[in-house]
């Protein structure tokens, strides 16, 4: 083109570039308002959930050890049985007419007993007074051993005779919540077969979680540094919470791991061990528990607003106070984990570094100079 022709065109943006008042447009844009807060130091332990399900302690599915009629169930279902309460009574009739017999028996085996007891101690003088012949002696002799087994095989009868009736009176093994009967008044029921009901124990209670592989090696590394995070006691602490609850309030611990992982999912089952003496975790339970996966160690945290995220990366924009006005500083981050909503910072900040926390609307770009202002205005500023 001529230079004829390009003289508008110069002239028309010499024009663009001035102000009204007709100064030059080559100073920086205004200062953006911003929030400005510190990264924050604190000593903490880092958590991991995982799904777990509650289990008694001890379970016993109560069946008898004699046949006969039940005649009497002593409970309500669902109520809390004490060891050794009597829960179902069975015909005792028939055993304590066979516990009559083996009585009488071992009587008469005792009266035997003694009877061929006494002849025997005469043997000596007898022989001695010739008496009696040595076959004779033999006799006795034998007549008094025979006798004594006879005593003990009587009084061995007797004794399951005793047993027999015992176990007619069904009471309670262990301490716990028992379940329905499953068999009622007049029903006959087999020794060793047939189910009366179940009892679970309250307190304390297991709950039992699959672990993966990953969170498995963190915990065996903090053993072997020693630097497993514990409640006082020498126990690793659980927290558990439950569908209905927002926290984790019930405390336990680490109670054991599974000794071996699953090759089809990668997992080792572990157990946790809570107390639970208002019966609020019952068994069955589906719960979330937390398990600390590291020491206790100086953690970097900034507010999780203050995170931002540059394609696959994420940063957060600090200042550099150096100059004037102060200008935005990309600053490139390793996340880890929130905690009391706050995230913590593996890498990338220091602790003090003061980080933009509102107003990162009005900052497109790195370097843009920034003016730190109350929390509302540049929270204000920041919604236009």
């Amino acid at each position: 083109m001529k230079p004829q022709t390009l003289l508008p065109f110069v002239l028309l943006l010499a024009a663009c570039g001035k102000h009204p008042d007709g100064g030059g447009h080559g100073g920086q844009m205004p200062p953006a308002p911003v929030t400005l807060a510190p990264v924050e130091q604190r000593e903490l332990v880092e958590w991991e959930e995982f799904t777990g399900r509650v289990e008694p302690v001890e379970t016993v599915e109560l069946k008898p050890r004699v046949s006969g009629y039940i005649t009497e169930v002593h409970f309500d279902a669902g109520v809390l049985v004490k060891k050794g309460d009597v829960l179902f009574t069975i015909d005792q009739r028939p055993f304590e007419t066979k516990l009559r017999a083996t009585r009488a028996e071992v009587s008469r085996a005792k009266a035997n007993a003694d009877a061929m007891e006494s002849e025997f101690k005469r043997v000596g003088e007898l022989l001695e007074k010739k008496a009696i012949a040595p076959e004779q002696a033999e006799a006795r002799t034998s007549a008094h051993l025979q006798a004594k087994a006879a005593l003990e095989a009587a009084e061995a009868a007797e004794h399951s005779a005793e047993i027999e009736f015992e176990h007619s009176t069904v009471k309670a093994p262990i301490s716990g919540r028992i379940s329905r009967a499953m068999m009622t008044t007049g029903n006959y029921v087999t020794a060793g077969s047939t189910l009366l009901t179940s009892i679970v124990t309250v307190d304390p209670v297991y709950v039992y979680a699959d672990i993966d592989e990953n969170s498995l090696l963190k915990l065996q590394a903090l053993q072997r540094d020693n630097k497993t995070f514990t409640n006082g006691n020498g126990h690793m602490p659980v927290e558990l919470q439950l569908s209905n609850e927002d926290d984790f309030p019930h405390k336990g611990h680490l109670e054991s791991f599974d000794n071996r992982l699953d090759e089809s999912t990668g997992s080792m089952v572990l157990r946790a061990e809570f107390p639970n003496a208002d019966g609020k975790l019952t068994p069955g339970l589906f719960a979330r528990i937390r398990i600390p996966m590291t020491g206790k160690y100086k953690a970097l945290l900034v507010d999780e607003e203050s995170i931002l995220t540059d394609q696959a990366n994420k940063y957060v924009l600090g200042v550099d106070e150096s100059k004037q006005p102060m200008v935005s500083v990309y600053k490139a981050v390793a996340l880890g984990p929130v905690i009391d909503g706050k995230r913590i910072i593996r890498s990338g900040v220091k602790a003090g570094d003061k980080i933009i926390i509102n107003g990162q609307a009005r900052l497109p770009q790195p370097g843009m100079p920034v003016a730190p202002t109350s929390d509302d205005s540049a929270k204000n500023t920041a919604a236009k």
